[in-house]
């Protein structure tokens, strides 16, 4: 018993007729997407290089938007129930050959049909599912990533802190040498204005032992004044003699 015809498969369809293109070409193209849910034959043909790509893709968008208004279904539910490429119209040219001869060019045509229909509920359960684990992957990635740009900003963020740090510091400690060595330079003019002065070190320091000389001199006096005179003790000297003499 043979399937049924491609023309009564179950689904909502769209078909592209008279396109120039061989159906060879197409069927290519239409394998890798046929039994894929709408996103991942989305996917397929966005990754595919090939021009009948780009075709396709508006036949499968306009069989989803054929059953999202007229069979009222939902985009994600859906998948490729069938996809085909018949042959068309074939135009013949002629070139012209060695002899006198003719060449034929064959201009051959296609009609791309592209049938959607709705998922059964296991298998619609189970890609949900995978859509699920799919987006809680795709968000700890994202989350990851996330984190990993905050801590090379964090790093970025401490890292140009502590150069200005270090200009701030270099900065102060130039300004600190910079006063060192005008308070040095400083110094150094005093000293020199200090050594140009009329009275030489020696005399300084000579009147300085004079001074030490002078005040020796007043604590000896001050001794002196404290000690009986010599005069005075030659005069008790005598009179204790003439005393003796009289006795």
């Amino acid at each position: 018993m043979t399937g049924p015809k491609l023309n009564e498969r179950p689904g909502t369809k769209a078909t592209l007729r008279g396109y120039h293109m061989s159906a060879s070409k197409a069927r290519v193209v239409l394998n890798l997407i046929r039994g894929e849910d709408i996103t991942t034959a989305r996917e397929i043909l966005a990754g595919t290089n090939r021009e009948a790509a780009d075709v396709i893709g508006k036949v499968l968008a306009s069989a989803v938007a054929n059953a999202v208004t007229n069979d009222a279904m939902q985009a994600d539910e859906l998948f490729v129930s069938a996809a085909y490429a018949d042959e068309g119209i074939t135009m013949k040219r002629f070139t012209p050959r060695a002899r006198g001869r003719a060449g034929k060019i064959r201009k051959r045509s296609c009609h791309i049909t592209v049938i959607v229909s709705r998922l059964d509920d296991e298998r619609l359960e189970t890609l949900r599912n995978a859509r699920s684990a799919q987006a809680a992957v795709s968000r700890t990635r994202r989350v990851a990533s996330s984190r990993r740009r905050a801590d090379q900003q964090a790093s970025l963020n401490k890292r140009e802190t502590a150069a200005v740090e270090a200009a701030e510091n270099e900065a102060l400690e130039a300004e600190a040498n910079a006063n060192a060595q005008v308070d040095d330079e400083a110094f150094e003019t005093d000293v020199m204005e200090y050594d140009t002065v009329d009275t030489p070190v020696e005399d300084l320091v000579e009147v300085d032992d004079v001074d030490a000389d002078e005040d020796a001199a007043e604590a000896l006096d001050e001794t002196l004044a404290e000690v009986t005179p010599v005069e005075d003790w030659a005069q008790e000297t005598d009179s204790n003699d003439t005393t003796e003499e009289t006795k």
